[in-house]
């Protein structure tokens, strides 16, 4: 066996062992791991709360990523505290059934 041929081998175990080796949490290790959904879907449905998409500027998600911060809160507690003052203050009641 030529020492090129060699070397290439030894290469390979080489990349062999380090695809698996765990990736440490410091490199993003657990990044690739999945959430967990369904668990997740289950939380909320016996919460009572259902999934409401929107669509809004950038600007808009940035302010409300920094009230949210500074709140220490999530930004779906955000968005329920300011959608509930939103419609408190429009004469609207919080359980109201839907027209």
């Amino acid at each position: 066996m030529k020492r090129a041929d060699l070397d290439k081998q030894i290469a390979k175990k080489i990349a062999g062992r380090m695809q698996r080796e765990p990736m440490s949490e410091r490199f993003g290790g657990g990044a690739a791991e999945p959430g967990d959904r369904r668990g997740q879907r289950e939380r909320d449905k016996a919460a009572g709360r259902v999934a409401f998409a929107v669509k809004l500027p950038q600007s808009l998600v940035a302010q409300l990523q920094s009230l949210a911060q500074q709140r220490k809160q999530t930004l779906d507690e955000l968005a329920e505290d300011l959608l509930v003052k939103a419609l408190d203050a429009a004469g609207e009641s919080r359980n109201a059934e839907p027209r």
